[in-house]
Parts: structure tokens; sequence; C-alpha cells
């Protein structure tokens, strides 16, 4: 977590000239970030280095959010060419810390961040493109290309996608919203000494797409980092439905979504173990195979469970690293 080398000529061009710099935090992306801080002022420094990373998405989305009353941060500076944008600080205190911290305040924090997505439902969608078939498609291919030969299984790849193709159709129907995509609570942070709708501050949202409105519940209740409560998650989805009138199509919409993102998100992590040498990554899977098997068991998944159940049974669901071991012993 060294700063870029340009990174000092490109904050003294913005004001920030002899400011110190230090590490945040990196990503699963080739990002990372960075605090300035100058007397009592301070930003945050993301680097996006080319050609790994563009962050104009990131900048026309936090503009989009800031621009219909939503709590993204402000950008102060940008260098395309060297990939350097420097940001309204939002702080340290993450939701999922507090929530860890303090079980107590998880329904007030989870009602707010519900209370967040109503309201970006409610206005008309980003111009970002579509969360389409292709694209869905793309997403749950990741586990037949990355975790399936992990453990040690040839699946299936036209079944595979017939099965998602008989429970895509009902989700795909509906009318898009915004879906920022990686909408958790590591990602949401509690701005000090915000009000109103400044009290969530929104990171992440660079990959938004428009799609179905459950998308980001999914990612809020089914946080592949974190264990959320199915108490909590059955009041946030009821708080969601009282505030929108969403009935039962938005129910089977919720578990298909759920099945989609966690199919996606083992696969992803077994990519960032394997590809990346990131470890953590394949550790968390279990978890993310968990929320997994709960989707699975709605009915309107039966095509997607069958699959499931015949080419990846229980004793092939778990930590990659830790499955292959079994595999060869």
């Amino acid at each position: 977590m060294i700063p870029p080398p340009a990174a000092a000529a490109f904050l003294a061009a913005y004001g920030w000239g002899g400011a110190t710099i230090l590490p945040v935090a990196g990503d699963a992306s080739f990002r990372r970030y960075f605090r300035v801080i100058d007397g009592a002022r301070s930003a945050i420094l993301m680097d996006a280095p080319p050609p790994h990373e563009d962050p104009r998405d990131f900048i026309a989305i936090a503009r989009w959010l800031g621009e219909h009353g939503f709590a993204a941060p402000t950008i102060d500076a940008v260098d395309l060419a060297q990939g350097l944008v420097l940001l309204e600080d939002f702080g340290d205190v993450q939701m999922r810390e507090t929530v860890d911290a303090d079980a107590a305040r998880a329904p007030a924090l989870y009602g707010t961040a519900i209370d967040t997505l109503v309201r970006l439902h409610g206005v008309p969608a980003a111009p970002v493109p579509p969360y389409d078939h292709a694209v869905l498609h793309r997403e749950v291919d990741l586990l037949t290309q990355w975790y399936c030969p992990a453990v040690g299984v040839t699946p299936d790849q036209a079944r595979y996608d017939a099965a998602w193709d008989a429970v895509f159709a009902p989700v795909l129907a509906e009318p898009g919203v915004t879906v920022l995509r990686d909408y958790h609570s590591e990602n949401l942070m509690l701005i000090p000494g915000g009000t109103g709708e400044r009290t969530l501050g929104l990171l992440d949202f660079q990959d938004a797409l428009v799609g179905h409105p459950a998308y980001d519940l999914v990612s809020l209740l089914q946080d592949a980092r974190r264990d959320v409560d199915e108490s909590v998650e059955a009041q946030m989805l009821a708080r969601y439905k009282g505030a929108t009138g969403a009935g039962d199509a938005f129910d089977r919409a919720y578990h298909v979504l759920g099945a989609q993102r966690n199919a996606k998100i083992v696969g992803i992590f077994t990519r960032l173990w394997q590809r990346d040498g990131k470890l953590r990554y394949a550790g968390l899977c279990p978890r993310v195979w968990r929320y997994l098997e709960r989707d699975l068991a709605h009915p309107a998944l039966a095509p997607v469970r069958e699959w499931f159940d015949a080419t990846l049974p229980a004793e092939l669901r778990g930590d990659p690293m830790l499955v292959r071991q079994g595999a060869a012993a």
C-alpha cells in the first residue's frame, strides 16, 4: 500500500500539497484507497491504475447519485491518465463493523439501508446498461468456469444454461431500476455527523446496471462477508414490500436473483483464490453456499436445484480448497 508515484504531484495540483497520505484499503479489484490528511481536513485518494481500472463509471454514477439526493462521495479532482480520483472522506465506520459490535443496532441500520433502496427505486433509472439475459448468464457461468474445475467436476453446461433460462424469464420481465450491485454492509458507511439522507454513505457502485429491484436486497441481506440473521432478512424484506407494495412475484425474484448472485460469488471467490492468490476468499464460500441452498429451496428454483443436486451434491459444496483436499484424500 505505497502511494502511486504520481500521487504527490496530483494532490499538489489540487491544493493538497504536502498532505500526509495513509493507506486505507484495497479490494477485490486492482483499486486501492488512501486517506489524505492536511490539518483538520481529509479526503480519500482512489488509485485506479490503467489499463486494469477505469474510474469513469464510478465518477459518473457518483455524480448521478449525488444529483438525486443520495450520499455518494463528491468528486473533488480527477486525473484519468494516472487513474487518480480525489473523493469525499466518509470516515472509517462501516455498517458491518457497527452491527458486528452491537447486534441490537442491526434492525435500525438495516432499516435505513432498506429505506435508501426504496428511495432509489422510486426515481427513474440511471443511464447505465441493462442487467439483461446475457449478463445474468455470464455471471452464473463463473461457477462452472471456476468452482466446478476446482473441485474436480466437469459440468453439463448445456443443462446448466437451460435450467437458468427456465427461471430467468419472469425476472427479466419486470421494469428496471438502478441496481448498484455491491450494496452490502462493507460498502455502506455511517457518515460522522450525518443527518437525514446523508446518514448512510454509498461506495463501490461503478458496476451499476438497470435491473430488478430485488437484486440489491439480496446483496444486502445475503451478505457474502457477514452472516445476516434470517429474522433480520425476513423483517427487512417485509419492510421493503410494505413500502413498495411488492407481492409474491417479488419473493420469487428475490430467491432467483439470490441463487444467481450467490452462484456468481462462489465462482468469483474461487477465481480470486486460484488466479489472484487471495486465499481468504475461498474461506468465504461456505457462507455463500448456505445462502445459495436457502434460495434453491424455493419452488421457483426447481430446475436449477435439480442441476445442483445432480452435479454438486452436499459433499462438494464449501471452501473449494478444503473440498479439493477432501476429494484427493
